[in-house]
This record gives structure tokens, C-alpha cells and sequence, in this order.
């Protein structure tokens, strides 16, 4: 902490420690460390209690000047009855986190995870007294548990490599090899992988001997042999094949995890049927094609007392299906679906649900990406005439990226509508239900993350469930006690015809009325979003920090959902396919002339930044546009051609450009969308940031980019992340992300600071 309050200093960053008018500091870099998140939202089975997770930023005991991320587990009382309402109290503390609570049926356990050893394992802790205790020992770890309806097991995930499961006679059942083939040139089947024991390896010996010592220097890690396609991971390349498989374990102490499925391919998203008969799960939907070339994902139910038996329930070529969830009463399904491959978004579909089958699916009219599907029961008022009673029926609960929120919505399953529950304002980053009542974490301009409860009865755009919210912990109390900026929404209507929404927020100088601030011109920072699906707004979590961050340091920030953004439906987001550069410039530069009008902008001081599909983005364009007088691209995607081979995303080659490299057609498209086709274009001062771990994007991008400007001698940095991976700015290692923001801002104040700051 010392060197990064001596590297504050030496930039004038101490500035915003001294109070507003208003009496109320600014925010500070290392405000980042303060910031806790609430997730993980689980209410008990009689509605009274809740679960969540909280994660915060603690100081590494052992580690001078560095940090770790810790997740504990809290309860919260829902009685109003109760005084103080609420009052959040840890259930889990310590150095290891707690995290992915569950509640048994009957409400006086809660099963959760913990890293033992370097593997996850499950916990169950007794809410009536008593310690926690662990459930299982599983070598490949376990995770996601969930309590089946009658409280006696627990199913969970777990993971296991090819070469694990090879020796493993329990997931491996006829000690088989894959039915699908693992690619090797030179091999006709998959026999190679039957190893003979009793060969020796010898480097100069025969060839089966040669092939013995060259398995051995793969085991000791002197050799990665790459044979599928999907090897690069977020930090390392993946050379062998993992696959997830479901467990079950009775609730007692030493009982034996039992796997409910085994084999080559995975299963993902289980879900409990009802009646704790049979699982819900999402598999490949063909288990003869190699899992990385297979997209396509199938609804299976599967016998949950492990006999392996399975039927496929939603199966379809060229389709995925996700995320499932089944009402209560096990008669409805509702679940995401779409197509395979191209530029699509999760749809809505709900089905009717008959044991194990299901007809009837019908795709919902709702033009979002849904997530967090949750069913709840809701009272249907019955017939006035008739004296009927009120009964209840089921409905589903989700939230989807909208318009800079992220609101709740409602729908029913007889009509097919979907209702709003909740603002664009603000975002509900979990909920969970307790009769009509739904806790949820919020995040808002105001505070960043805290827990809620409110009644969703009679809740609709206009009238939000939020607005009469009651707040149930206050972990960013100190929040209240800074000064913020608040940002204002304004549209524009773009070539397409679109509806472009932005925002724009002040100085926290000038917002804060400050009788300085109406004598000075203040520097305008574009901040753009990657994805490029993402979308940004006020109810948006990532970002909070980093916009109040800039505006204490007197930037005003603007920030658009330019086309392709996620958010505003399917065809506003495809409108950049085959169009990454000119079109989505349009957009964000019209924010960015809007902004400029403001009375408190200093023209003369723009600057841009962006990261991954948006450090594409400032380099498209700084190489097209030279009003910014300096610009930072992070973690960015350069030259599309060889991005097929530097990223785990390359996927998104084909779907948006129709093509591969080596077909003419799409690679004079993925040229003329390139910011390093117009590389000699750039003469706006760069700084370049990458993570050396960074697989996603991939650093040989931004390498090249790099040396290319400075061959040409153009004012260009670079800086590389040791370590660092592609979420390095929202969940990396926290003194790297400390360090970004001060590497923005001090190459900013290089080319646009005061005179007291370019020393």
C-alpha cells in the first residue's frame, strides 16, 4: 500500500482526498479495495431467512502490497417482525471462501463450497448449532450442489481430464476410449491412448519404448502435444480435453460420492425434476463427434439413481438448448434456446413437461437475452361473480440486459406475456424468491452492491417493485459518504435508424457544484465497451469504479451502446456484422460530439479508451479520426486474420465475417475491418496494454500493433500484465487493476494534464 500512495503522490493523485464544498471526499483509486458484491441469493423453503455470498478485497497477509478476493457466506432474517429487520450476519469466515449456498428441504442446513487443497469440495453446516463439516473428497473437486426434494442427497458437478478418466472404471465403466476421434495424424483409431505398462521408456530403444519416453516427458511437463482445436484456455493452452460429470452423495458423514453419468462428453445446468426421480441436464447433442466440434447441445433427463439410464428429451441439429429450470409442480419447463453458430442470443421457451417428456414448446416473444430463470408462485384472483377463490399458480422470474439495466421481469405461462418489474436504471445482479417477495442484490449509481427485499405484486415499468424496496445490509455504507458523479441518458439516431442511447457524466467537480468548477474547462474521456455485446449503462456493475474514479480526477465520461451492443435486441445486435469498424464509430463518436457541446468540456483535451472488442475499437478509431490527443487500447483484437490463431474466441471470425482467412471473399472483409490495415494512419499518442496469460484476445495482437508503430516512430507504449489474463481489469489481480487506472490516467495527463501535472 505504501508504494502505491508513493506512486499517488508522485502523480498529484491525492487530490481527490481533499473535500468537495459539499464536505464530501472524492473518489479514490484504492476505493476499489472497499467495494463488496453481493451475489449468490438463495431464500430459505419457509420464506423467513436468506443466504448470499458477499466478496470482498482483503489485504494478503503474507504478500506485502497485494490482495486477495475473499467470499463468505451471510444470513438475513425476511420476518419484518423482527428487530433490526434483516441484520446480516456471517455464517463462514476465515482465510478459505465459502461460496454457492443451498438450502435443504427442510431448512435447517445449507451446503455450500470450499476449497480444500487446491480442489473444491462440499460442506454442509447444521443452522441450529454446529460446525461444518465436509461431504466429500472427491479427487477431481466438486461443486454446485443442490439438496434433492427429500433432503437425503446432494447432486453435484465435478471435473475430470481424458487422461482421468481413462483410468477411472466408474466413469470409464468397459475401459473404453472415445467413440469420436482424437485427431491424431497418422492413427486411424484412438488405440494409441492404450498404453502398454510393461514398456519401458527409452529414448534409445524401439519405437513403442521411444513413444513410452515421449508420453513421459508430456507427464512431466517438458512437451504439450496439441491435438484438438479448442486448446487455448483463459491463461494456459489446453492440450488435454476436461469433461464435467454429475454426482450424487447421501447427506452423511464418509459416504462416496456416486456418478450419475460417465463417459467422453459433458453435462452441464442439472436440475432436480420434483419428484427426485430424474435430473435435467444439457449434453452434446452427438456424442460420436469430437465435444470441440460439436455445438450443438441437447435436454436430457437422466435416472437419478445412477443406473445410467438417460432419454433425450429437446434434440436438434444445428441448435442449442440451456439453462433449464422446471416449475414446482414438475409440469412446465421453461429454458433458452437458439441456433448454434452465428451472432445469436439465448430465446425464451417454455414447454409443458409430462415425466419424461415434453411437448408443446413454444419459443416466447421476448427480444432480450433472459438469464437467472427462476419459477415462483403467484395468487390468481378468481371470479367475482362466481365467488371463486384465489388460487395459486406458477410463473417465471429472470432478468436480461435492457436499455443500461438490468430489470426483472415476470412471465406467465399461459399467456406468454412478459411483464417488467424493475427499472433501466439499475440492475439486479441476483434474486431469489420467498413468497411474494424477491431478495435481491442491486447495483446503482448510488451504491454498487447491497441486498434488498420488496413485493412484486402489481409491479410493472411504471410502477417498479424497487421503488418501495427495503435495504436489508449496508456492506458499501461508505459509499454515502462520497461525492459522485450521476450520469445523464441521451439518445441518437444513427444511419441505420437506430436508437443509440449514451450517457454522459460530469466532473464530480461540477457536479458537485464546487465554485471553482464554473471557471474551467475540464478534459472529455470516451470509455467504450467490448464484447462487442456487452452493454453498458447506469445499472451496469463492472464499470462503477472506473467511471467515478475518472470523473474525481476532473474528466467528464461518456460512454455509448453502440450497434452490436447487446441489450437492445437480435437485430441491433447483428447490425455490426461484417461492419466492427466504420458503423459502431459512427455511433460512439456522435456521443462523443454530443458531449463536447457541454459547457464544461475542453475540446482541446479528448481523449479515447477501450478494451478487447473496444481496444479494437480505439485503434480503428485513432487510425480514421484525430480528435483525440491521446488514446489507450487494452487487451485488444488488431488483425483479424490472425486472430484465428491468437484467441479462444475465434469464433467470432466466422460468425461475423462469414468466413475464414484463407477464403477470398472473407478475407478482404476481415482486411478492410482490420485497425492494423490502416496502421500507418495512426499518429494519436497509444499506450498498449496487454496480459501475458491473456488466451482470449491473445498478445501477438497487440505485439504487432505495437512494433509496427514504433518502426514507424510514432509516440507509442506498451505495457504487458505479468500473469494477467483477459479479465484482468474486473476480476485479475487486484494490484494490476490499480495499476491500469493509474497508467490510464498518467499517460492522459502526458498530453492533456495541467502544467503542475506533465512533470
Amino acid at each position: 500500500m505504501k508504494k502505491i500512495l508513493l506512486l499517488a503522490a508522485a502523480f498529484g493523485l491525492l487530490i481527490p482526498y481533499a473535500h468537495a464544498q459539499t464536505g464530501k471526499p472524492k473518489i479514490t483509486v484504492t476505493d476499489l479495495t472497499r467495494i463488496k458484491q453481493v451475489s449468490g441469493i438463495k431464500t430459505s423453503p419457509d420464506g423467513q431467512q436468506a443466504v448470499y455470498t458477499l466478496t470482498t478485497i482483503e489485504p494478503d497477509a503474507e504478500k506485502k502490497d497485494e490482495y486477495e478476493y475473499k467470499t463468505h457466506i451471510y444470513l438475513t432474517g425476511l420476518k419484518r417482525s423482527d428487530a433490526p429487520f434483516g441484520d446480516p450476519k456471517p455464517l463462514t469466515h476465515g482465510s478459505e471462501s465459502a461460496r454457492q449456498p443451498d438450502w435443504s428441504p427442510d431448512g435447517k442446513s445449507i451446503a455450500f463450497v470450499r476449497t480444500v487443497k487446491g480442489k473444491s469440495q462440499i460442506f454442509v453446516m447444521p443452522l441450529g448449532g454446529g460446525e461444518a463439516w465436509q461431504l466429500t473428497k472427491l479427487s477431481y473437486g466438486a461443486s454446485s450442489p443442490q439438496w434433492s426434494p427429500d433432503g437425503k442427497r446432494i447432486l453435484f458437478t465435478a471435473n475430470a481430464s481424458l487422461s482421468e478418466i481413462l483410468k477411472d472404471s466408474l466413469l470409464n465403466r468397459g475401459k473404453t476410449v472415445p467413440a469420436w476421434s482424437l485427431e491424431k495424424p497418422g492413427f486411424a483409431t484412438n488405440d494409441f491412448i492404450k498404453t502398454d505398462k510393461t514398456v519401458k521408456a527409452n529414448p534409445d530403444g524401439s519405437l513403442a519404448e521411444i513413444r513410452a519416453y515421449l508420453n513421459k516427458d508430456v507427464e512431466d511437463k517438458k512437451a504439450k502435444v496439441i491435438n484438438r482445436l479448442n486448446f487455448q484456455g483463459e491463461s494456459a493452452t489446453e492440450p488435454e480435453l476436461s469433461f464435467t460429470h454429475l454426482y450424487a452423495v447421501d447427506v452423511k458423514e464418509n459416504a462416496t460420492p456416486k456418478p450419475l453419468t460417465h463417459g467422453f462428453y459433458s453435462f452441464q445446468a442439472p436440475v432436480w425434476m420434483p419428484d427426485g426421480q430424474g435430473i435435467l441436464a444439457v449434453t452434446d447433442r452427438d456424442t460420436l463427434r469430437h465435444p470441440d466440434r460439436e455445438q450443438d447441445a441437447a435436454l436430457i433427463w437422466l435416472a437419478a439413481d445412477g443406473s445410467g439410464k438417460r432419454i433425450s428429451l429437446l434434440s436438434e441439429v444445428g441448435k442449442t438448448y440451456f439453462s433449464p429450470s422446471v416449475s414446482p409442480d414438475g409440469r412446465q419447463l421453461v429454458l433458452l434456446t437458439n441456433a448454434a453458430q452465428g451472432v445469436n442470443a439465448g430465446q425464451l421457451a417454455i414447454a409443458a413437461l409430462n415425466g419424461t417428456s415434453v411437448s408443446d414448446l413454444q419459443v416466447v416473444a421476448f427480444d432480450r437475452a433472459a438469464g437467472n430463470l427462476t419459477w415462483g408462485a403467484v395468487s390468481v384472483a378468481g371470479s367475482k361473480k362466481k365467488k371463486s377463490p384465489v388460487t395459486t399458480a406458477y410463473a417465471v422470474f429472470f432478468t436480461a440486459s435492457s436499455n443500461g439495466g438490468v430489470p426483472l421481469y415476470r412471465l406467465d405461462p399461459a399467456t406468454k406475456q412478459v411483464t417488467q418489474l424493475s427499472d433501466f436504471d439499475s440492475g439486479i445482479s441476483a434474486f431469489d424468491l420467498a413468497g411474494d417477495q424477491v431478495v435481491f442484490a442491486k447495483t446503482a449509481v448510488a451504491n454498487p452492491s447491497e441486498l434488498y427485499t420488496a413485493a412484486f405484486t402489481g409491479a410493472t415499468t411504471q410502477k417498479p417493485f424497487t421503488a418501495n424496496a427495503v435495504k436489508l445490509s449496508n456492506h458499501n455504507d461508505w459509499v454515502a459518504a462520497k461525492a459522485l458523479s450521476f450520469p445523464e441518458k441521451r439518445t441518437y439516431k444513427n444511419s441505420k435508424g437506430q436508437t443509440i442511447e449514451y450517457w454522459i457524466m460530469k466532473p464530480t467537480a461540477v457536479a458537485a457544484n464546487e465554485a471553482s468548477a464554473s471557471t474551467k474547462k475540464y478534459p472529455l474521456l470516451l470509455n467504450m465497451h467490448g464484447g462487442p455485446t456487452a452493454m453498458w449503462g447506469p445499472g451496469e456493475a463492472s464499470m462503477w469504479h472506473e467511471f467515478q474514479y475518472f470523473c474525481s480526477q476532473g474528466y467528464g465520461v461518456v460512454y455509448a451502446n453502440p450497434r452490436g451492443s447487446g441489450g437492445y435486441g437480435i437485430d441491433f445486435q447483428r447490425a455490426n456484422v461484417k461492419d466492427w469498424g466504420t458503423g459502431p464509430t459512427e455511433d460512439v463518436l456522435a456521443a462523443a460530439t454530443d458531449a463536447a457541446k457541454e459547457a464544461w468540456v475542453d475540446t482541446s483535451r479528448q481523449v479515447i479508451t477501450g478494451g478487447s472488442y473496444a481496444g479494437y475499437l480505439t485503434a480503428w478509431i485513432v487510425a480514421h479520426d484525430n480528435r483525440f490527443k491521446a488514446a489507450f487500447s487494452q487487451r485488444g483484437v488488431y488483425d483479424l486474420t490472425t486472430f484465428m490463431g491468437e484467441g479462444n474466441a475465434w469464433r467470432l471470425v466466422p460468425n461475423y465475417f462469414g468466413g475464414y482467412p484463407w477464403q477470398k471473399q472473407a478475407a478482404d472483409v476481415l482486411e478492410a475491418n482490420s485497425p492494423y490495415t490502416f496502421v500507418e494512419n495512426i499518429k494519436t499518442p497509444l499506450l498498449i496494454k496487454h496480459g501475458e496469460n491473456d488466451l482470449r484476445t491473445g498478445v501477438i495482437q497487440s505485439e504487432m500493433l505495437y512494433k509496427s508503430l514504433k518502426i514507424l516512430g510514432r509516440p507509442v507504449e506498451y505495457v504487458r500484465m505479468p500473469g494477467g489474463t483477459h479479465e484482468m481489469s474486473r476480476s485479475g489481480n487486484v494490484r494490476q487493476r490499480i495499476d491500469r487506472m493509474l497508467r490510464i490516467y498518467e499517460f492522459f495527463e502526458r498530453y492533456i494534464g495541467e502544467k503542475n501535472n506533465r512533470q
